[in-house]
């Protein structure tokens, strides 16, 4: 989740099937990536062998991308997050390429996805206020030409996780 991925061909995987002891291993490292193997094994009842094999199994088959620690932006001073919405009317691939090494090269820049329908880009950007996102506006405008830009502040961050429901959709 660090970086934006959109570079990389994307990857034809044929889904990974998970039995139950899969889908606890993924679900304690998904909640805490810092439980050793034996706290693993101890909770989903196997021996630590077999946990190792497994989670090195989901990891060379691209179910465990990366382990990451989530850091909190407020306690570093970064109070304002920005969801901006961007319509462009450039779609070639000169373009597209300007623009996303603009993103890879602004830290601010949590999350970007490109969008079907009206809008064709949405990004997250945290920092510390608004005149900083601000200068990140200006920055971006100068550097890759945009038809559009909404900036909407969050006033409230209500639900945040990385935990994907793999209880639910595994099966």
């Amino acid at each position: 989740m660090a970086e934006l991925n959109t570079q990389k061909p994307p990857i034809e995987r044929t889904s990974v099937r998970l039995d139950e002891v899969d889908r606890k291993i993924l679900s304690l490292l998904q909640e805490d990536a810092t439980l050793s193997l034996d706290q693993i094994a101890e909770q989903v009842g196997a021996s630590k062998t077999p946990v190792w094999n497994r989670i090195r199994k989901l990891r060379e088959a691209g179910v465990i991308r990366k382990q990451v620690t989530l850091l909190d932006p407020e306690a570093l001073g970064l109070e304002a997050c920005f969801f901006v919405l961007i319509r462009t009317s450039e779609h070639d691939k000169d373009w597209a390429a300007r623009f996303l090494r603009a993103l890879r090269e602004r830290p601010e820049v949590i999350e970007a996805h490109r969008l079907a329908g009206d809008i064709d880009y949405i990004l997250k950007v945290q920092v510390k206020n608004a005149r900083a996102y601000d200068r990140f506006y200006q920055s971006l405008i100068n550097e890759v030409k945009i038809h559009n830009v909404t900036a909407l502040l969050s006033m409230e961050e209500i639900k945040a996780t990385t935990a994907l429901p793999i209880s639910d959709s595994a099966r």
